[in-house]
């Protein structure tokens, strides 16, 4: 393993071990049913062990010295409603005082899930707060569960609360003037770009592999064509990349349309909201990224914050669903986002080879829509 000295800026972590306390449950995946004829019943993949990993690589693996830790606040409920409806918030209160609630497929609010949802979302706040108190430039918030499907009004994807949406909020009530979301986690980031659909204020950026609908919590197609509405149009991008894209593609994407739309809106706050489920090996994605892909990642997002923020990026996690693959690929993010000069570890799976030609030809296609449709992009 290659040593790197250590940056001037360490990533400041921010957890709580009492998100683990949110029980998923098992069944055929995501479903909590027992068809009644198989001997072993999968965890939903959303289940504490993914973190655990995630948590152990961070403490314990090679990157280990580039990481300062800080424990996460519960989010009180008057901060939910930046972002989210009274009624929502009630509803998920009820839910709680009922004993649990499935409230959407694959999403199961059970006893001790609102205690984690709240932590998760405090979790995130006070890691934005770091950074807006000018504690730390780059920071951390490895929560569950996680949030960028929950829309202001109700619930989706495993998702109850926001967290990414709410520190968004967060920024601009405390004096940034715009925010970059980029979101990478293999599903459209469909609850975060619906809570800033209509506002000028917050560039949402989300690459997903190509998925659609999947029902009434799900509503967005995540399609080209969404794109925001009143002082928000042109200021949702959603990139649907085709299954397969590869890390040559992904940075392929990232280098032709998030990095010159994110430098020509010139935000003040980046926010990148994560997810290992875009891997190679993960049960929920189909876009083969390894550990190399996601450190390139990581290199493109740093050196945007760099240019544009004064070096402030809040990172975010959501998906990753492999206990192994993910925790490995949220280390390589990481040296991606520190600018490392070396990789720390080295991949220890073999993965898939590329041919990223039909994935140029989507992105390509992408580029000229968005820049014959976007107004802040005409021209670029």
């Amino acid at each position: 393993m290659a040593t790197s000295p250590t940056p001037m800026d360490p990533i400041d972590v921010f957890w709580h071990e009492r998100m683990l306390k949110h029980e998923t449950g098992t069944g055929v995946f995501d479903s909590g049913m027992d068809p009644g004829f198989l001997d072993v019943l999968e965890k939903h993949p959303e289940n504490s062990d993914r973190v655990k990993n995630m948590l152990s690589i961070l403490k314990r693996g090679p990157i280990s010295p580039y990481i300062s830790w800080h424990s996460g606040t519960p989010a009180l409920v008057p901060q939910l409603l930046s972002f989210h409806t009274q009624e929502y918030i009630n509803e998920l209160i009820e839910a709680d005082r009922n004993g649990g609630k499935m409230l959407c497929t694959g999403t199961f609010l059970n006893p001790g899930s609102w205690d984690a949802a709240l932590l998760a979302a405090g979790t995130t706040l006070s890691a934005m707060k770091h950074i807006l108190d000018g504690c730390g430039k780059i920071a951390y918030a490895l929560v569950r569960p996680p949030g960028h499907h929950a829309q202001p009004t109700q619930a989706d994807g495993y998702c109850f609360l926001n967290n990414a949406g709410l520190a968004v909020q967060l920024a601009l009530d405390s004096g940034c003037q715009k925010v970059a979301v980029i979101d990478i986690d293999v599903h459209y980031g469909n609850g975060t770009a619906e809570g800033f659909y209509r506002s000028n204020k917050v560039l949402t950026i989300s690459l997903h592999m190509n998925h659609g609908t999947w029902g009434p919590s799900h509503p967005q197609n995540g399609s080209v064509d969404e794109v925001g509405e009143g002082e928000g149009f042109g200021y949702n991008m959603n990139i649907p990349l085709p299954n397969g894209t590869g890390d040559r593609g992904y940075v392929y994407a990232m280098t032709e349309l998030v990095l010159p739309a994110v430098e020509k809106f010139e935000p003040d706050m980046i926010v990148w909201v994560v997810g290992q489920d875009s891997s190679a090996f993960d049960p929920n994605g189909r876009q083969c990224l390894t550990m190399n892909g996601y450190r390139e990642i990581g290199q493109i997002v740093r050196s945007l914050a760099n240019r544009l923020t004064g070096g402030r990026l809040l990172i975010v996690q959501e998906g990753g669903y492999n206990v192994t693959y993910s925790a490995y690929c949220l280390h390589a993010m990481l040296e991606g986002a520190l600018n490392l000069s070396c990789p720390l570890l080295s991949d220890p799976i073999a993965y898939y080879p590329e041919d990223e030609a039909f994935s140029v030809k989507v992105i390509e296609s992408i580029k000229q829509y968005q820049q014959d449709t976007l107004p802040f992009l005409k021209g670029a």
